[in-house]
């Protein structure tokens, strides 16, 4: 089955771009688009889309209250894809925050636009971690936050799941995790449904900003 994609944003050309170099591709079909974060929620409900590109900045409702109510609404959201002009953008790490999968630059190449589709939507590594560092060394707390760290405590990492979760920090996937460790590709992915039970993490991105948040791993 292919990706099904919902394009979100207030220009009309990106919308346009988007759907000319996803379209082309035999493994992503655009189910639908919207101008607003506004016409997200009644959106996912009739289109079922698996990943949402989504403008961090609208007019009526922006990306980061866009990405909050469908969280909050949808029982099975899609993943999310912010869509923004600029990488270092207190908005698009609020995002993220929020609980978007990742992020893509409206400038990306073709290439890179449909591989953060492919990625985001199959969710066994993260899209540009060394960006999402940078993001979490700018605008998180330095050092991690007392709610966030006491909140990692609870979760009593084992010394594995720990492990995992600064690997899972760095950008690696599933395999390469397991080829690291040394152990089986389905080991790893125990480990990471560990971490993310355990942290209440919708995914592995969601799982990293809490390591960063509670300063378990450093972003710098």
């Amino acid at each position: 089955m292919p990706v099904r994609v919902l394009l979100v944003d207030d220009e009309p050309l990106v919308r346009a771009g988007l759907r000319a170099v996803l379209e082309a591709q035999p493994d992503i079909e655009v189910a639908g688009e919207a101008a607003d974060g506004a016409a997200v929620i009644p959106l996912v409900r009739q289109l079922r889309p698996d990943v949402v590109a989504m403008d961090v900045r609208m007019p009526l409702l922006d990306g980061i209250e866009a990405t909050r109510a469908l969280l909050r609404t949808v029982a099975e959201p899609p993943k999310i894809l912010v869509v923004t002009t600029f990488e270092n953008d207190e908005y698009v790490y609020e995002a993220l925050r929020a609980g978007a999968d990742g992020f893509l630059l409206k400038r990306a190449r073709p290439a890179e636009i449909v591989h953060a589709v492919r990625l985001i939507a199959a969710g066994e590594s993260l899209l540009f971690p060394a960006s999402v560092r940078r993001l979490a060394a700018e605008y998180g707390e330095s050092g991690g936050n007392r709610a966030a760290r006491a909140e990692l405590e609870r979760a009593r990492l084992t010394e594995r799941e720990g492990e995992v979760l600064r690997l899972m920090a760095r950008g690696l996937s599933n395999a390469e995790i397991a080829a690291r460790l040394v152990v089986g590709t389905e080991t790893v992915k125990s480990h990471v449904s560990a971490v993310l039970a355990k942290l209440g993490a919708r995914d592995r991105t969601q799982a990293v900003i809490r390591a960063y948040e509670s300063g378990f791993v450093a972003p710098g």
